[in-house]
Parts: C-alpha cells; structure tokens; sequence
C-alpha cells in the first residue's frame, strides 16, 4: 500500500517543561494520521459502523530519534505493513520537510473490534481488500 502523509504544524500547546513536542503528543499525531489515511479511503468511523467495529490501538513501539520544537512543520507519513485476522501493523515516519533524518519511527498493533462488545473479532472482507496490496503479510 502506498503511504500516505499529512503535514502538522507543531503549536506551543504540544510542548513540555524541556521545550520540545511532548511523547504523548506524538502519539497523538500518529493517531490523526491513522484516521486520515482510513477516511482518505473511504473508511470512516460511519463506515466502520456500519460494518459493526472500530480499530483500537492495543500496543505502540516508539523511537524517538530527534526534537520538534515550537514552529517546526513535520510530515507524519504511515502505511499499513501487515495484515492478519483481527490485527493490523501500521508503520510511522516523522520527518521536517527537505530533511533526511527522522524525528520519529512507530509500529502500532491496531485490532479490529465489535462496536458492542469490544471483542476482537476478524476485519470484514470488504476492510481486507481496501488494505489490500500490502507490502507484507502477517505470518
């Protein structure tokens, strides 16, 4: 699957006591990502409903390699990279524009789950072809 990126503008409200983008906002960054990929597919929370679930991120992997400060644009870059029953690997990269190195590397386990039980259960058939034509495949 192609990757997809959005753009954020680092706010004042993102930083910590040492002046730069706090952990969890990164986090935060990932998850809009994550969204805006699925809509960008046509996958909304309606669609998701109507497909009786939701994806929930059960486990996030974080490196953190370099500072965001206050100002700073970042490219939040994300693709699907496995598939498999109810769990999908969903890979991050944050970078500045026209800059090489990374701020930011994450895997995160992302599970599908009935909307009324918050059990997981296996991702629909029409999700899987969507996500299709991935670079690697769960084992």
């Amino acid at each position: 699957m192609q990757p997809f990126t959005i753009r954020i503008h680092v706010q004042s409200n993102d930083i910590d006591v040492l002046g730069h983008v706090n952990n969890s906002v990164y986090q935060q960054y990932l998850e809009r990502a994550a969204i805006a990929h699925s809509e960008s597919l046509g996958l909304t929370l309606e669609r998701y409903r109507e497909l009786g679930g939701v994806f929930v991120m059960r486990r996030i992997e974080i490196e953190y390699l370099r500072p965001s400060v206050v100002g700073d644009v970042l490219n939040i870059t994300t693709w699907v990279a496995e598939l498999r029953g109810a769990c999908t690997t969903r890979r991050y990269e944050i970078r500045k524009p026209n800059e090489r190195n990374l701020v930011l590397t994450a895997d995160a386990l992302w599970v599908w789950v009935d909307a009324q039980t918050l059990r997981p259960r296996s991702i629909p058939d029409i999700l899987q072809e969507t996500l299709g034509d991935l670079a690697v495949v769960c084992q």
